[in-house]
């Protein structure tokens, strides 16, 4: 996989962008995965990345780091974003493991990031009872 064209195909991705699009970087049979999906399909894929646009206001990637090793290429990406009717932005960083068929298209993407931290420590309740127990296993 290229890396201009996959740095260029997340940098520039918006809710315009049309599921033709994600032919040039996924396999139609992609098997996508993060800490709230798992799917099949570029049609579903597509549909994640909908979802997002419809979910949050201003999401986007800056990708940070780089690494191919021929058939596996490992992401680290930062997302930045804001919840719908809120003014602060919010900022995580993740990796993604793509693996790449002889095509040169991805056949899996596999997201890795803390769910628990970056989104559900920060609603009301379960953000308190998640952060409580966070300090009571740390070590500090």
């Amino acid at each position: 996989m290229n890396q201009e064209k996959l740095s260029h195909f997340f940098e520039t991705l918006n809710e315009g962008v049309d599921i033709e699009s994600f032919g040039i970087i996924y396999d139609v049979d992609v098997v996508f995965k993060d800490p709230f999906n798992k799917v099949k399909g570029i049609r579903a894929v597509y549909e994640i990345f909908e979802h997002m646009y419809q979910a949050l206001d201003k999401p986007r990637f800056i990708i940070k780091e780089y690494i191919d090793r021929g058939n596996v290429v490992y992401v680290k990406w930062d997302f930045i974003f804001t919840f719908k009717g809120e003014k602060n932005e919010n900022r995580f960083e993740g990796v993604s493991r793509l693996q790449i068929n002889n095509q040169g298209k991805v056949i899996s993407h596999v997201d890795f990031w803390d769910a628990a931290e970056h989104m559900y420590e920060k609603m009301p309740v379960i953000g308190t009872i998640l952060r409580l127990i966070k300090r009571k296993i740390s070590r500090s």
